[in-house]
């Protein structure tokens, strides 16, 4: 039986204290993610999904899940997610990129797909900067790895282009939007999958790392 197909899926969370007001939808709308990062693998048998999962404020960052097999992702609650603190968002980027390249130095067959969700600006970040974001996940990008941002309270199409992120989606800060956004994201996740499926039945081709989300 031939070896599979690796798809390493990171998530950063944003667990800082603007994210109080919409705790629980958010823990809702990653539930229902979940269910379908779980489904995933049956859909496409020759895929293997492995999960890292890091949610961040200033006070701490937390890896729920690193490099694990989807069917070890658990759903969150109001114990796992405290919303506190500031918004470091470019520590955590850099931090959570660099420690998955370097577990992946000693793999070849795998694409990255990176979901970013944020409610606002960096604003606590000590070790990284914008433009070192920026030339991080140009570099990665070439080495199959695909962004989305997906964020609120503030420009998100001008802050993902600022980074070298084509994929976005914006939501509001009502339980209906959040909702849909993560409907959104529930598609375009089955979307790359199948996309990836039928890039891989021709090994000649390259999935393309800005192909994720398609915008109305």
């Amino acid at each position: 039986m031939d070896k599979k197909h690796q798809v390493h899926n990171l998530i950063i969370l944003d667990e800082s204290g603007s994210m109080n007001n919409i705790k629980q939808a958010i823990i809702d709308g990653f539930n229902e993610l979940v269910q379908t990062i779980h489904g995933i693998e049956k859909k496409f048998p020759e895929q293997k999904h492995f999960i890292s999962f890091i949610t961040f404020n200033s006070l701490e960052q937390k890896w729920l899940h690193f490099m694990q097999p989807a069917s070890k992702l658990k759903q969150i609650d109001d114990e796992k997610y405290k919303p506190g603190g500031f918004t470091p968002l470019f520590d955590t980027m850099g931090l959570s990129f660099q420690k998955l390249k370097t577990a992946l130095e000693n793999e070849s067959d795998y694409d990255v797909l990176v979901t970013i969700l944020t409610d606002g600006l960096e604003n606590a970040s000590k070790e990284y900067t914008g433009n070192n974001i920026k030339k991080i996940i140009k570099e990665l990008k070439q080495n199959r790895w695909t962004f989305t941002y997906i964020g609120t309270d503030h420009d998100i199409e001008k802050t993902a282009i600022s980074l070298s992120i084509t994929n976005t989606l914006a939501f509001k800060k009502d339980k209906d939007s959040i909702q849909k956004m993560f409907n959104a994201e529930k598609i375009a996740v089955e979307k790359y999958c199948k996309k990836l499926h039928s890039e891989k039945k021709d090994f000649s081709k390259h999935f393309d790392s800005d192909d994720k989300i398609e915008k109305s």
